[in-house]
């Protein structure tokens, strides 16, 4: 759907260096989408979520515990954050309107998206805000904090860029709540869940194959903070022909993962020259993964792998019938013999005195 590739697009954007810490908040209106919420929205601290807001529940959810610590100093923050997003919904429902007659739609399913947010570098104290507006998946609408204006990234969006440029104070209030207001939150955070954000998690690597003739993945998940890099060596050396790199994506439990595809036979002697690598960033040593066929992970190999264990589960109950029958052969042929002998041994001699 439009808003998951652009939620998944948006976290690999602003992937962070140690230094450089992002506050995101995204938000999705849609329009006759089955089982999804008119209005969500998420929040990311450094590519991690942090909140849930959507129509139905009509409730924040928080999603780790150190965020909890920000009502310290503030008892009536989490208030405050669900008027805010109570009123984001209304304004992007009323945008998502304004979008269709702008594009002259009527029905149909449609979907308004906002990704807001800002970054600030503990080394050097600096900080800089961020909005982007897509509209059906496509860029709308953008804002430029230091110049305070709006960039129309479609001809239908100009009419919104003029109107919002000519507010009185409009553009001077989005600056100050990305470049001020954003900051300032995102510095409590950081402060509040630092344990969290500065650990490292070294990955799971594993080589990936649909079929013999396709590219082997080498996919890794599990690693944290997401500033990371996998490629692949060719006899020591980083190549970048015939190798396609996947986004960076966060999974469920906080932490990331990400691929490289390469796009070449495996022979014995590409096993000896190709080679992938994980480097996750303040840790001094990777992973290396060389290329081998017998750990390729593909379907191929797992049906084949299932079919021999099939075959197994086969074998072994007949193998286990077949010696039965042999005991029973065997304890028959004897029970015959004996039975004849005791049979011998009762006979009396039909014989006159």
């Amino acid at each position: 759907m439009y808003f998951a590739v652009f939620l998944a697009a948006a976290v690999q954007i602003h992937s962070v260096t140690p230094a450089l810490h992002t506050l995101s908040y995204f938000t999705t209106t849609s329009t006759q989408v089955l089982n999804v919420p008119e209005y969500w929205e998420v929040a990311y601290v450094d590519g991690v979520q942090i909140l849930h807001y959507d129509s139905n529940s009509r409730k924040i959810k928080v999603k780790q515990q150190w965020v909890t610590k920000v009502s310290a100093d503030d008892p009536d923050h989490w208030d405050t954050e669900l008027v805010v997003s109570a009123s984001n919904a209304q304004v992007s429902k009323d945008n998502l309107e304004i979008a269709k007659k702008r594009f002259n739609q009527t029905g149909g399913v449609h979907s308004f998206q906002v990704m807001y947010g800002c970054e600030w570098n503990d080394e050097t104290g600096e900080v800089d805000g961020w909005e982007h507006i897509r509209y059906d998946g496509v860029d709308f609408l953008s804002f430029e904090a230091k110049s305070m204006t709006w960039i129309a990234a479609h001809p239908q969006a100009f009419m919104t860029k003029i109107k919002w440029d000519q507010i009185d104070g409009f553009n001077a209030h989005r600056k100050i709540v990305l470049t001020e207001m954003c900051p300032f939150l995102l510095k409590k955070y950081v402060s509040n869940g630092k344990d969290f954000l500065t650990r490292t998690e070294l990955p799971k690597v594993c080589l990936l194959q649909k079929t013999p003739s396709s590219s082997v993945t080498c996919h890794a998940t599990g690693f944290y903070p997401s500033t990371a890099s996998l490629f692949w060596r060719k006899d020591g050396e980083e190549i970048h022909e015939d190798v396609e790199k996947g986004e960076t994506l966060p999974n469920h439990d906080g932490t990331f993962q990400t691929s490289a595809h390469l796009k070449v036979e495996v022979t014995p002697a590409t096993e000896g020259e190709y080679e992938c690598v994980f480097q996750l960033a303040g840790v001094q040593e990777a992973i290396v993964t060389k290329l081998d066929a017998r750990c390729i992970l593909s379907n191929a190999r797992i049906q084949k792998e299932q079919d021999k264990k099939k075959a197994v589960a086969i074998a072994v109950p007949l193998v286990v019938l077949t010696l039965m029958a042999m005991v029973v052969a065997v304890f028959a042929k004897r029970f015959k013999t004996k039975q004849h002998e005791y049979a011998q041994a009762s006979i009396t001699p039909n014989s006159k005195a």
